[in-house]
């Protein structure tokens, strides 16, 4: 397996910059269903002793996107067609109630903050989905809705969702999925105010990835 990409971490906070940094790593799809996890791995990518690791490794296996097995193995949790779909009806959910208060708060700044961030170019041409861009395009909106109650909960769901997302940048047919598609479709509803678009927009975007994953587990493609 590729070591996952994890940022080396600033020492003056110790122990939150590793849990952030994981943490960031298993939003953007580092990590893929039923990965075991090495805490000396871990500390040596970080450039960090074991101690702040196996704290931050902790609050992941609270927060779900980790599972302590029987013999002590950290496993990310193995692929699950319904635990999959629960993801994705929470999603689904909390996310439009996220962006019915982000429309109510929205500015002219903040389209454009969203809009800068789609029109960033990838690198090299490459044509795979960029799981950060994604991330801060989608959090760029749902900031926007002060809700500290609702925010959590959503980074949350995407935390558990990111061994997901490695399965689809992983796909054959990844290269082919027109990431934006939808996000300037969510644009263009926000700036006209129009609020049934927006919420048919977002929800497209957020079914479209499980659609994929979903396809391969009815043929058995996904183990």
């Amino acid at each position: 397996m590729t070591a996952p990409r994890i940022a080396k971490i600033d020492q003056s906070k110790l122990r939150e910059n590793v849990y952030y940094a994981l943490r960031d790593a298993f939003t953007r799809g580092e990590f893929a269903p039923g990965d075991i996890v090495s805490l000396r791995a871990l500390a040596d990518q970080l450039g960090t002793s074991m101690t702040p690791v196996r704290e931050a490794v902790r609050r992941l296996v609270a927060e779900g996107a980790l599972i302590d097995t029987p013999s002590r193995t950290l496993m990310v949790p193995p692929f699950d067609s319904a635990r999959m779909e629960d993801l994705k009806k929470a999603r689904l959910a909390l996310e439009a109630l996220v962006l019915d208060q982000a429309m109510d708060r929205m500015t002219a700044a903040n389209l454009a903050e969203m809009e800068a961030i789609l029109a960033v170019e990838p690198r090299g041409g490459d044509t795979t989905p960029d799981l950060q861009q994604n991330y801060d395009f989608h959090f760029a909106l749902y900031r926007q809705s002060g809700s500290e109650v609702l925010l959590p909960l959503v980074e949350a769901l995407w935390l558990q969702y990111g061994a997901y997302l490695n399965l689809i940048i992983h796909h054959q047919d990844a290269g082919k999925i027109d990431q934006h598609k939808h996000h300037h479709e969510i644009i263009g509803a926000l700036a006209r105010g129009d609020r049934q678009a927006a919420h048919r927009a977002l929800a497209a975007d957020i079914e479209r990835s499980f659609q994929v994953i979903a396809s391969d587990a009815s043929t058995g493609g996904v183990k």
